[in-house]
């Protein structure tokens, strides 16, 4: 005999409907957290580095010196250097450094300094002839070399850097030592046709000058006569009454 066994089914489970999204236009805008609004770490100090990188290091300064000087053998010159800069000069970070260099190709000697104050290096070549006559605080660096020498021809470079500017400045002379005055040169024509072209001018502005008196005192001629022809009608008018009305 067969026996069949019958087994209960099971349950479905219904799924709920899933409800429909609301229309984009409809959406509200999700907000943020302050932490998800704030950049990576990382990415900031990219930013900042690049930022760095395209800002100048700093304030350059210009220094100024002659190109080239002449000097007699014998006497005195000032060698004159200056320099721009975009802060005021303190002692303590001022620094100045005068060098000699030969040849071209040659070392340069340090024979003038500036730290806190004037240092001379006294150097052979120049022994007690090197005296600073410039004044840092108002942008002037020159020295005078006295009792110049032929060997003292060469390039004579000048060094500053004043702090917080970061760059130093620099400048070079070059010094020529001649035996003899070199000769006057003929003036004669300049002085002819300075005093030409002065004349000439002078001409011009005494001429405008009379002109412009001319001009003034006609115009208070004409205005005198015709303050005079007024005061005349009015006196007709008022002491010689017309026949008509007697």
């Amino acid at each position: 005999m067969l026996y069949v066994t019958w087994k209960k089914p099971r349950a479905v489970a219904k799924s709920k409907p899933q409800p429909t999204p609301p229309p984009l236009h409809t959406q509200k805008p999700l907000k943020m957290s302050p932490e998800a609004r704030l950049p990576q770490p990382a990415l900031c100090l990219a930013g900042l580095s690049l930022l760095l990188a395209l800002v100048p290091t700093g304030l350059g300064m210009e220094v100024m010196a002659p190109a080239t000087i002449n000097a007699l053998n014998g006497t005195s010159v000032k060698l004159s250097c200056t320099f721009n800069s975009c802060y005021k000069v303190e002692n303590k970070q001022f620094s100045l450094n005068w060098t000699y260099q030969e040849c071209k190709n040659c070392s340069e000697e340090l024979f003038l300094q500036f730290r806190m104050k004037i240092m001379n290096k006294q150097l052979d070549r120049f022994g007690n002839r090197v005296e600073f006559t410039g004044n840092p605080t108002k942008y002037d660096v020159s020295f005078t070399l006295n009792n110049v020498q032929l060997e003292d021809e060469g390039t004579y470079n000048c060094y500053v850097l004043n702090p917080p500017d970061r760059h130093r400045g620099h400048a070079s002379i070059s010094l020529k030592v001649l035996t003899e005055e070199p000769p006057k040169r003929d003036s004669t024509v300049a002085v002819i046709v300075g005093a030409s072209v002065g004349g000439f001018l002078a001409v011009v502005i005494l001429v405008l000058m009379v002109v412009k008196c001319v001009r003034r005192k006609k115009q208070q001629r004409l205005n005198t006569d015709d303050q005079k022809t007024e005061e005349e009608g009015k006196t007709d008018g008022e002491g010689n009454p017309d026949e008509g009305t007697k």
